[in-house]
């Protein structure tokens, strides 16, 4: 293939060296590649419901992952420009000092990603080429059995549908460009206190005390894989709620895409092959297609995943009781389970599936009030936020997304069931007796 001149890979939420193909991509097509990594200012500002867009845990998680992806970009011989700015600020000049021909980038398809996408459009000559591709799925869009419209409401349709007829496609993989690229670099990657933000020490309780980046979470796989096998007991343990190993804790690895799902997926299967297969292996595949399940979701639904009334347009009398939010925020209300599962994410932007659920269901479906100012207060707090799941999830539980059942969590049941002795309880709630 004929190579053009410069191309330029813009990273989003696509961190990493290994199975990228936007970057595979632009090796290939390029003689020159470099890439840029913005931090827009606006993913730190207040959002309408009052919160921070993103605070200091996945701010610091993040930081440690441009950091990662620079370095393993630099043995590539691609330096990777980084920005606090707007991406349609600092675009043009990029592209004009650098005599870029080509932009590759992820595809994404929620709102505030397609403006930037649009913004920065508008001030790039038709003569750039822009070359997105679908690169965050298990199961590709245009593979599987279904047009987006006729994507089913119900997940286990999805499922035994793709399961049956679709293939996992092959990781990409990436050669070092032949030259070092000469360029200055002289960016540098802000700190917590360059994005308003305090840096801080991670509580010694955390469920989840790893770094960012890719090489981290390459290394978090091979642990949970196989140094411990711990893969082998996961159904078993994954409602658990104290310690690192209850659950594989990929989630956010793949929020940033440090790792890619089908990176997970492969490496499951060579595991299933060498030490064994069993329900436990196959439920982290079923994980990975709930989680890809909500990505076709939002890709069906567009912007109603935000919508008080979800992709159901249901229609509920919500409240918004500031004073009820604030006793759910900072753990005061009368559940001692939903208190301890708060607190922990307030201290560590960590908090389990299991307890993800039960305070989601409090929330909505207790104190009946508007879920999205819930999901919002997520979107900041969670090291692994994803729009796509985070939105996804909070209107399951809420009635208004993918749940036909429309449930209530009995929670005092559930905090028997997970927490028959109070560990959990009395490593959050250390003030309160039981």
């Amino acid at each position: 293939m004929q190579k053009k001149q410069k191309g330029l890979v813009w990273f989003r939420n696509d961190l990493r060296v290994h199975d990228n193909e936007s970057l595979t991509n632009a090796i290939d097509e390029n003689e020159t590649v470099i890439a840029v990594y913005f931090f827009d200012p606006r993913h730190f500002e207040d959002t309408n419901f009052g919160f921070k867009k993103t605070e200091k845990f996945r701010a610091k998680f993040l930081i440690e992952s441009v950091t990662a992806l620079k370095q393993n970009l630099e043995k590539l011989n691609i330096p990777l420009l980084v920005y606090h700015q707007k991406p349609e600020d600092a675009i043009l000049e990029i592209i004009t000092q650098n005599e870029i021909s080509s932009i590759y980038f992820q595809e994404e398809w929620t709102s505030e990603e397609m403006e930037v996408l649009e913004n920065v459009k508008s001030k790039v000559s038709d003569s750039v080429a822009f070359k997105s591709i679908y690169n965050q799925f298990l199961f590709h869009p245009e593979e599987i059995p279904f047009d987006i419209s006729s994507i089913p409401n119900v997940f286990t349709q999805f499922r035994n549908k793709c399961e049956k007829s679709t293939k996992i496609r092959p990781e990409f993989t990436v050669q070092p460009m032949q030259e070092d690229n000469l360029i200055t670099n002289e960016t540098v990657i802000p700190s917590m206190e360059t994005l308003g933000l305090t840096d801080f020490k991670m509580d010694s309780r955390t469920a989840f005390p790893f770094r960012g980046g890719e090489d981290e979470a390459i290394k978090r796989l091979q642990n949970y894989f196989w140094e411990t096998k711990k893969l082998s007991v996961y159904k078993l343990t994954r409602n658990g709620l104290i310690g690192t190993d209850f659950s594989s804790k990929f989630s956010p690895w793949l929020a940033n895409g440090s790792i890619s799902a089908k990176t997970i997926y492969w490496e499951i299967i060579k595991y299933e092959q060498q030490i064994g297969k069993n329900e436990s292996t196959y439920w982290l595949i079923f994980e990975l297609i709930w989680r890809d399940y909500f990505k076709h979701i939002s890709l069906k639904n567009g912007n109603s995943i935000f919508k008080i009334g979800g992709i159901l347009d249901k229609k509920y009398v919500w409240k918004t009781n500031q004073s009820a939010i604030n006793h759910w925020i900072n753990g005061t209300t009368d559940e001692p389970f939903v208190n301890a599962n708060m607190i922990e994410m307030q201290q560590t932007g960590w908090m389990s599936n299991r307890g993800r659920q039960n305070v989601a269901s409090f929330f909505a479906k207790e104190l009946l009030i508007d879920w999205r100012i819930g999901a919002a207060y997520f979107e900041a707090m969670l090291i692994d936020y994803d729009v796509h799941s985070n939105y996804g999830n909070w209107m399951y539980v809420s009635g208004v997304g993918n749940d036909p059942r429309d449930r209530k969590f009995n929670i005092k049941l559930q905090a028997s069931n997970y927490d028959g002795q109070s560990k959990f309880q009395k490593l959050w709630l250390q003030q309160q007796l039981f």
